[in-house]
């Protein structure tokens, strides 16, 4: 069967693969610019399915995903279906809590292809085993980390590819409501750290909390019997068994297998004028920075920023697309690897103007990420330097410190 009745209505055809996150959004950003979107997920619609099958991760909405939603008016709409993270709660081994904000006053986190010299053709096979053949001016790969459009690509010369499985996998855990309120205090990212190995929690709408537990592979597999979670969760995470309640615990703990985390990285993210990639179809990261989401619907606003800029010709801006993301997309995969052990910035503290948290530039501004990471190493360099000056300051080397001062203002 062929689908072409946008080139019947004189609309160009924009046929997005995944119906997701990301490909949700795009269809949005398309379909406001009047073209004709066809959206194809190869899962059934989850608004109506009975039982909801795969693998999941809450999410943080942060600046760049809410500026993303804001643009085709959806921002106030899926607001309302969270619930705002003021700071993160450290949870030590003897239970005590202590809250740690995330920036400034009033920063809250929000929990087959072949082209022709026409059209794109695509045979998208359905799960009955009928087979639609589609024609497109323009198909969006959205269909995630093991896309099926990005293999295509893979046939193609001087396309470069990489993923990375990191050592450690992922393990969801339910906190139930306690007489009916949240178990804890619900405007907080929860984090228990504990060396190698970490838990977090966030809050649900039902009252729940979704506790989420990193670890090697190495370390789940050494736990066997529902006494070894217990023992487990009693040496270092002693304050959440109550809450959870044992058995329980034991249930959720062999529910599903710890589940791995891949860092995808490619480029380009385009081929002609005819395909394009976005979300984790082109660079799917570990969960560490909380910017997977927010990253995925900043490709949707950067595309349309392009196609504005140059008149919504594909020519134009699927090259620029990838000139443009590459270089971000890149660098919040590698930051993410970094924040799985985060380091304080004191300095924000005392230069609040000049020195801006690499977290803060991330997740509440839309400063492109590599510059981000550009800033930050500068900002390291610039740290060296001041506590050097204030050392030398306490020693009372005046001279010392005029020289220093010197090379600080150069």
């Amino acid at each position: 069967m062929e689908k072409s009745e946008g080139r019947q209505t004189g609309k160009k055809v924009v046929a997005v693969v995944g119906g997701g996150l990301v490909g949700a959004l795009n269809a949005c950003y398309f379909a406001k610019r009047g073209f004709n979107v066809h959206v194809y997920e190869s899962r059934e619609d989850i608004r109506k399915a009975k039982i909801v099958k795969g693998r999941s991760i809450n999410l943080a909405l942060s600046h760049r995903g809410r500026q993303a939603l804001k643009r085709v008016g959806m921002e106030d709409k899926i607001i309302s279906k969270g619930i705002p993270m003021h700071a993160r709660m450290i949870h030590s081994l003897s239970g005590k809590q202590s809250p740690i904000p995330y920036g400034k006053k009033g920063q809250v986190n929000h929990t087959a292809l072949r082209v022709s010299d026409f059209f794109i053709s695509a045979l998208l096979e359905r799960t009955d085993g009928s087979k639609d053949q589609i024609h497109a001016d323009l198909i969006v790969g959205c269909d995630g980390a093991f896309s099926a459009i990005r293999k295509q690509f893979l046939r193609r010369s001087r396309f470069n590819y990489s993923q990375t499985y990191i050592p450690h996998g992922y393990m969801e855990l339910t906190m139930p409501p306690i007489n009916g309120e949240f178990a804890m205090k619900p405007n907080y990212l929860h984090i228990w750290p504990r060396n190698t190995f970490m838990m977090i929690a966030l809050p649900n709408l039902d009252k729940t909390f979704t506790c989420t537990l990193f670890m090697p592979f190495e370390d789940f597999e050494k736990i066997t019997t529902g006494d070894e979670v217990i023992q487990f969760f009693q040496n270092y995470f002693p304050d959440t068994i109550p809450l959870i309640g044992a058995e329980a615990l034991k249930k959720d703990y062999f529910r599903l297998p710890a589940q791995a985390m891949v860092s995808v990285k490619c480029t380009p993210y385009h081929i002609g004028e005819k395909c394009v990639l976005m979300g984790d179809a082109a660079h799917a990261v570990v969960p560490f920075y909380g910017q997977g989401m927010n990253a995925g619907f900043e490709d949707c606003i950067v595309f349309d920023e392009l196609m504005e800029q140059f008149n919504e010709d594909f020519s134009a801006v699927l090259p620029e697309y990838t000139k443009v993301r590459v270089p971000d997309d890149h660098a919040i995969a590698d930051l993410a690897m970094y924040n799985y052990v985060e380091v304080n910035n004191v300095l924000h503290f005392f230069l609040p103007k000049t020195i801006i948290p690499l977290y803060t530039m991330v997740t509440f501004t839309r400063i492109p990420y590599h510059q981000a990471v550009e800033r930050w190493h500068w900002q390291n360099k610039v740290n060296i330097l001041y506590f050097m000056h204030y050392v030398i300051v306490l020693s009372g080397n005046l001279t010392s410190w005029l020289c220093l001062y010197n090379i600080c203002v150069y």
